[in-house]
């Protein structure tokens, strides 16, 4: 394990991946950075070569850029993306949602995903450590249980989850959320950017449909990438 915090995945230490902690290694985090620099939607050696807090940690800042450069082309709040992108293919929100609040309000990526994750590993343990705010939970959906629940109503269907990550794997659950709201990002902000890619095709009249929807796909992602890019590499104080 300490091999895998002074950043060493070799041998042994590489089955710390698999691990979640409450804390991270500035070595994994910078390599985890540098591993979405090369491409922003999330290689699969976050998930195979870095410790999964640290790789969440990065993965928060460059949803955060790709959240900044979304709002640009859409006009939506960077809290609000997700929820359209979510329109257009099911998404795992929630989650990602939550810590562009965090980050909006001022915290760190660092504090945002350590604070989940050990949440969560409380959780695990059979701890609550947040009764206050489990209290104000209950308090929020006592109307709505009081609205769509019965007395035939299944206990199991109005269960409340104290986490919203699973508590047997909360960090690479986080960062598998992280990524997809990257993905969920460049939807939305692909359906943006579609009508000018319509119109940029729309006088070649011989090109192929499959080859013209396969270059606007490959465009725009590679637009986007780049984009996130210049916004992550614009507020790279937030990572360190």
């Amino acid at each position: 394990m300490e091999n895998a915090e002074l950043g060493d995945l070799t041998g042994r230490a590489r089955q710390a991946v698999l691990l979640s902690r409450e804390g991270a290694s500035p070595v994994q985090v910078a390599a985890a950075d540098h591993l979405l620099e090369q491409n922003p939607f999330g290689p699969a050696a976050l998930f195979t070569d870095i410790d999964p807090t640290a790789a969440a940690i990065a993965a928060a800042h460059w949803l955060a850029a790709a959240a900044e450069v979304t709002v640009e082309a859409t006009g939506h709040s960077p809290t609000a993306v997700l929820f359209e992108a979510d329109n257009i293919e099911a998404l795992p929100h929630e989650t990602p949602t939550h810590v562009l609040e965090l980050l909006e309000s001022g915290t760190s990526p660092y504090d945002a995903v350590t604070g989940l994750v050990r949440h969560a590993l409380h959780i695990a343990d059979g701890l609550l450590p947040d009764p206050a705010g489990l209290r104000e939970q209950l308090e929020d959906i006592d109307d709505t249980l009081a609205q769509h629940t019965g007395p035939d109503t299944d206990p199991e269907d109005t269960g409340l989850r104290l986490t919203p990550l699973d508590p047997k794997r909360p960090a690479p659950d986080l960062l598998e959320d992280l990524l997809a709201g990257i993905h969920g990002c460049w939807l939305l902000h692909d359906e943006y950017d579609e009508l000018d890619d319509e119109d940029d095709f729309g006088d070649d009249e011989d090109r192929d449909d499959d080859e013209q929807d396969g270059q606007q796909h490959d465009r725009g992602r590679n637009d986007f990438a780049h984009l996130v890019r210049e916004a992550a590499a614009a507020h790279r104080n937030r990572l360190i």
